[in-house]
């Protein structure tokens, strides 16, 4: 992937929200592997929790943190699957303004090339809600760790080419200077 160095990189907030019924900090392992990234890539993590598997709990700190100025990009792992209990898609759909279409595809094609059919069991998306970009990801940290290395550590950095989504950030909430 290209990054052009003649240009400033540009730290970007990011809340990492780890979804799941089992899991505290202490054996959070996917959270732990995104923080750890988000950390290398020089971007701040700005808040870190872990709720259980419930719509509403996940749509309360996706509000929330869509709501904090200091927020730039939340990033949830787990509860993306197609059992009962994974509803994290669901609580997206609540507070989405706009879908990025095109991560989950691209996460889903990447991670076919590592798992073979079995990607068809993920629903990752990513969207945009009250100018806070959204990504969700599998509970897993292999796919945690593919979802970064692959394809975010690359679009949330302003010195990558030929385009990123931290050079939109400005842009995100324009809708709402128009009305």
């Amino acid at each position: 992937m290209p990054i052009d160095d003649s240009r400033k990189f540009l730290p970007v907030n990011i809340a990492v929200l780890t979804v799941s019924d089992t899991r505290d900090l202490a054996s959070d392992r996917s959270g732990e592997t995104l923080a750890g990234r988000i950390a290398a890539a020089g971007h701040v993590l700005a808040a870190r929790e872990i709720v259980k598997d419930d719509a509403g709990l996940i749509e309360a700190v996706l509000r929330r943190w869509i709501a904090d100025p200091t927020v730039d990009c939340v990033i949830t792992t787990g509860g993306t699957g197609i059992t009962g209990r994974d509803v994290t898609p669901e609580a997206f759909a609540r507070v989405l303004e706009k879908e990025i279409t095109g991560f989950g595809e691209l996460f889903r094609m990447l991670s076919y090339q590592k798992i073979g059919t079995s990607t068809i069991q993920s629903r990752a998306i990513g969207g945009v809600a009250g100018g806070t970009y959204l990504f969700a990801l599998p509970g897993s940290t292999g796919a945690c760790k593919d979802a970064w290395d692959d394809i975010l550590v690359w679009q949330l950095d302003s010195r990558h080419r030929p385009c990123n989504l931290v050079e939109l950030m400005p842009r995100l909430l324009e809708h709402l200077k128009a009305a």
